[in-house]
């Protein structure tokens, strides 16, 4: 596949990114509850991430909360040396603390934005990060100075561009108004189409950096009859994690979806995952997929998706009818 671009700013990157939110390990809110994705080995997440280049992979999507700053510290071990090989996109707005991995609340200051890029740039071992997103949904007031706050980092040399990890399309709009903006990231998927994003992003000349592109897993590497456990946000999932219920196994709804297109997105030689992934190429020719991962073996499975390219038209038919049916 042909490399995409991130909006305005020309930066290239492959066209599926790696989300590192996974590789961060267990953090909690201040209740206890879990944020992160269960245990993690730090070795084999190195592993997986250098594997990943090797097969291709250019954009790595984390945020400074994921594991409390731990994700950053994996991914800027594993690009010493290589750091000029990849794309490197965080966030910032949620303040935690690394020593206890909690998550206390959100910071909208331009202050807090300052102190925060700072920080990242110390974790990931790097003098600038490619993409800088802001993390949590706010209103203009708040917004519009971390915009020209972001545009004095580009001045800075400390990012290249930005953008807003967010849901809601005004929010996604009004950022996309700053000159060096570059994207959009929202939640995109076989199971949440994004319509309205996807329209934003040509109309704009953003890139749609497409998370919870398999659904949590459940498009690809979560049985129906296996739950989360431990420290895994989908033991204890919240109201925007709807594809589980409480104890970590896929809601039945949802599973029934998967199991009425699993045919058509495991076709021509695709697995599930490759699919759901392929679906989204299909629908855009600038969305970027971010699947997670936590292992070498699933970093292969991400990454040869790229060789298989997008579904068909007709694939892209089959799978409305289904599940509309």
């Amino acid at each position: 596949m042909d490399m995409r671009r991130l909006g305005r700013v020309g930066i290239e990157v492959s066209p599926v990114g790696f989300g590192c939110w996974a590789i961060g390990g267990p953090f909690s809110n201040p209740a206890g509850e879990p944020l992160g994705w269960g245990e993690v080995d730090d070795e084999e997440s190195v592993r997986a991430i250098q594997r990943a280049i090797d097969l291709g992979v250019t954009f790595f999507d984390t945020a400074d909360v994921y594991g409390a700053g731990h994700s950053e510290r994996i991914l800027g071990k594993a690009l010493e040396g290589r750091r000029d090989e990849v794309v490197i996109a965080t966030k910032w707005g949620n303040t935690f603390d690394e020593s206890t991995r909690v998550m206390h609340h959100q910071d909208g200051s331009v202050e807090y934005v300052h102190k925060a890029v700072r920080a990242s740039l110390d974790r990931l071992g790097t003098d600038h990060i490619d993409l800088y997103q802001l993390h949590f949904d706010t209103t203009d007031e708040i917004a519009l100075p971390l915009r020209e706050a972001c545009e004095d980092l580009v001045r800075e040399g400390l990012i290249r561009s930005y953008a807003w990890s967010t849901d809601t399309l005004h929010s996604a709009e009004l950022f996309a108004e700053g000159e060096h903006c570059a994207a959009v990231q929202h939640e995109a998927s076989v199971l949440h189409d994004a319509s309205g994003f996807f329209a934003l992003c040509e109309r704009a000349d953003l890139a749609s950096i497409n998370r919870t592109p398999l659904g949590m897993g459940i498009l690809g590497r979560r049985a129906a009859d296996r739950p989360a456990t431990g420290a895994d946000i989908r033991t204890l999932p919240p109201s925007w994690l709807r594809f589980f219920d409480k104890g970590g196994v896929p809601a039945a709804e949802w599973w029934d979806k998967v199991s009425a297109i699993r045919d058509v997105l495991g076709s021509d030689g695709r697995t599930l995952a490759q699919g759901a992934l392929a679906w989204l190429w299909a629908r855009s020719p600038r969305t970027v997929p971010i699947p997670g991962f936590r292992t070498v073996a699933q970093a292969e499975e991400n990454a040869a998706a790229m060789s298989f390219g997008p579904l068909r038209d007709e694939q892209l038919a089959d799978i409305e009818k289904l599940l509309t049916e």
